[in-house]
């Protein structure tokens, strides 16, 4: 058995240790890391400690500290209030506009954590409000990002862009960022449709809400009602259990009471400059979104320094340990050439199709472990032979690569899988854990066959 066969075992052995029990498997790959890479790899210590993701690290710190003090001052409540009063009764506009507004901003340029940063805590928020599922909410915000992640001004789709230009297919530029856009769009509408449909078979199972608790009722995982439009704030932007929340289905449109007003106090108007500096620091400056973050969230702490404590002490850090473990076992993977013998064995395989289809389902499963950008700057060697076979279509074979790759970042071991858990309640993040990751085997299992079907056998592009 190969040394990399087992530094996968053991990964596999870590996530099955933290799945079914309440042992978190980050702690345990951190561990691991050290075990398998000093002892096995022959990794120095130090060598290790270098595999941490320390961007990552300040994506989850800088993103979850700022949006719990938007939560805590209110904020979230303000806008979701704004978003209500736009929607009305119309409940099917929420996740078109949360799926929309995350899609223009990474086509504007947006690193998708910060779009998915952005419009997260507000969307999630807005669900509560409209019966609508944690997850299936979070699933539709991640796809509107990854929908706008390769446009030619987004970091997704100026590496796709290279490997086009490498094929020799600069000029397939706009069907790359279209053909993504259309089928994160298809796919959002799928998984609202799929968790939805789920949730309210559920909730019939449950019995019908109790006539004395009020139509307006949304009864959440703890067992504590929240009235719509009340303006309570839930910890971390999000609501109710992944799943369990049940659907409104008691409650007619017609009989939805009104929006109850959110005052824009000057601290909320403030809090909205520092989102809205957020977006300008990330895209137009180029900024890292976790800078970003911690800058603006220590600006809000000196203008009241009350928030302090309480987004401090609410800040997911069993999630962000969880996380950052998981990347740095993978780093060491890397680090020890697990992830390149994989390249290697693609790249000697000779058939340019089959190449392609196992490519989908490696770039797959190491984005759902790692970041997709550097994921698709490692494979790009590999996929630009592939994309320039006389028998292939250039923007057909990077298109596959690219939905590939993207369509795990739900996985809450990528970047915007961890912030969309990380909005969790803390009784609620290992179900959301478990739901995300699920959902993300379940990609990966179906869309690189589906997209290397479409784009690379049809030749769509």
């Amino acid at each position: 058995m190969s040394l990399s066969l087992i530094a996968f075992l053991v990964l596999v052995a870590a996530f099955a240790v933290g799945s079914f029990t309440k042992i978190n498997a980050g702690l345990l790959a951190t561990v691991a890391a050290f075990g398998v890479g000093t002892l096995l790899a022959g990794m120095s210590i130090k060598d290790v400690i270098g595999q941490f993701p320390a961007g990552l690290f300040f994506i989850l710190v800088g993103a979850t500290l700022l949006f719990a003090i938007v939560r805590i001052n209110g904020t979230i409540d303000l806008l979701a209030y704004w978003a209500e009063r736009l929607a009305g009764d119309r409940k099917i506009l929420v996740p078109i506009l949360m799926f929309l507004l995350t899609a223009a901003l990474a086509s504007a340029g947006a690193f998708t954590p910060a779009a998915i940063a952005i419009v997260a805590p507000v969307g999630l928020a807005l669900g509560m409000r409209f019966g609508i599922s944690t997850l299936a909410m979070g699933l539709v915000i991640v796809q509107g990002a990854n929908a706008g992640a390769f446009s030619p001004v987004n970091p997704f789709g100026v590496l796709g862009n290279k490997m086009l230009e490498g094929a020799g297919a600069a000029d397939g530029s706009f069907k790359l960022y279209a053909y993504c856009f259309a089928f994160n769009a298809i796919l959002a509408v799928i998984a609202y449709v799929l968790v939805q449909a789920i949730m309210k078979r559920r909730a019939a199972k449950a019995g019908p809400l109790q006539p004395d608790r009020g139509d307006s009722a949304i009864k959440n995982d703890g067992g504590a009602d929240a009235p719509e439009g009340s303006g309570a704030s839930v910890p971390g932007g999000a609501g109710t259990a992944v799943l369990t929340a049940p659907v409104q289905t008691a409650v007619a449109a017609g009989t939805r009471t009104g929006p109850e007003k959110v005052a824009a106090t000057p601290m909320r108007i403030l809090t909205l400059v520092g989102i809205a500096s957020l977006l300008v620091l990330t895209t137009v400056l180029g900024l890292d979104v976790g800078v970003a973050s911690l800058v603006i969230a220590a600006v809000l702490i000196v203008l009241d320094s009350g928030v302090q404590k309480p987004a401090v002490e609410s800040m997911p850090w069993s999630a962000i340990i969880l996380v950052t473990g998981i990347v740095t076992y993978v780093g060491m993977l890397e680090e020890m050439g697990a992830l390149k013998e994989l390249q290697e064995g693609i790249a000697g395989l000779g058939n340019s199709s089959l190449a392609a289809l196992i490519t989908s389902y490696v770039v797959a499963i190491v984005s759902a472990f790692a970041s997709t950008t550097g994921t698709l700057g490692v494979i790009s060697p590999v996929v630009t032979p592939i994309a320039m076979d006389p028998l292939l279509t250039p923007v057909g074979v990077v298109t596959a690569i690219a939905i590939s790759s993207s369509v795990v970042d739900v996985s809450p071991m990528s970047t915007s899988g961890a912030l969309l858990m990380a909005s969790a309640q803390p009784k609620d993040e290992r179900m959301f854990f478990r739901a995300l990751l699920l959902w993300a085997i379940a990609m990966i299992g179906v869309v690189p066959l589906l997209v290397w079907f479409l784009f690379v056998q049809l030749g769509l592009g």
